[in-house]
């Protein structure tokens, strides 16, 4: 089971509540926000009680960040949110993460159906697919739903024209897209 160099505890615990989010960047911009993220917004983030355990390029967008936060709870998402968007990393990077960003608000708020990315089954590539509310084939290794909750951190959208069905997998499916983890992704 792989585990967060800052929490001792096994990130399947935060697969309860879990947002994919896929940002579109200026051109030419995606390596210098993944620099900033990696370098200001994880450890933070996670002090503050969310898991950041996927951080991505997506394969066919040279311009897409695609990252996975976790929480154990909405109420949980809604502290953790709090703290570290009203606290002083954000406020003191915001410009300089928000001028690389054409669009955030592409995001996924979901549950699991299927718990797994704590222990991806070995091999290469990572491959997600977002259905409108498809069941998942049986070679995933983790899946999930929209999360049918309310929204608790409104400053932060999420997309309400689902439901969907988002799934993981070693390969690729028809309208899949693969995913490269960066340097700090714990999901490889």
């Amino acid at each position: 089971m792989t585990f967060s160099e800052t929490s001792p505890e096994p990130f399947s615990e935060f697969e309860t509540v879990v947002e994919l989010r896929r940002y579109t960047l200026h051109p030419g911009r995606r390596d210098e926000l993944i620099e900033l993220f990696e370098r200001e917004f994880v450890e933070p983030q996670e002090a503050a009680g969310a898991h950041l355990f996927g951080l991505f390029r997506s394969r066919a967008s040279p311009d897409e960040f695609v990252w996975l936060r976790g929480f154990r709870s909405m109420a949980e998402r809604k502290a953790a949110l709090e703290e570290f968007y009203f606290g002083p990393v954000w406020k003191e990077h915001r410009s300089a993460a928000n001028e690389t960003m054409i669009d955030s608000d592409n995001v996924l708020l979901l549950r699991p159906l299927r718990r797994g990315l704590a222990s991806p089954p070995p091999g290469a590539g990572l491959h997600v697919t977002i259905s409108p509310g498809a069941p998942p084939p049986d070679s995933v290794f983790a899946a999930f739903e929209t999360e049918p909750s309310a929204n608790t951190f409104p400053q932060l959208p999420v997309r309400t024209d689902g439901p969907f069905s988002v799934w993981f997998s070693r390969v690729a499916s028809p309208g899949s897209f693969e995913l490269v983890p960066t340097s700090r992704s714990l999901i490889r």
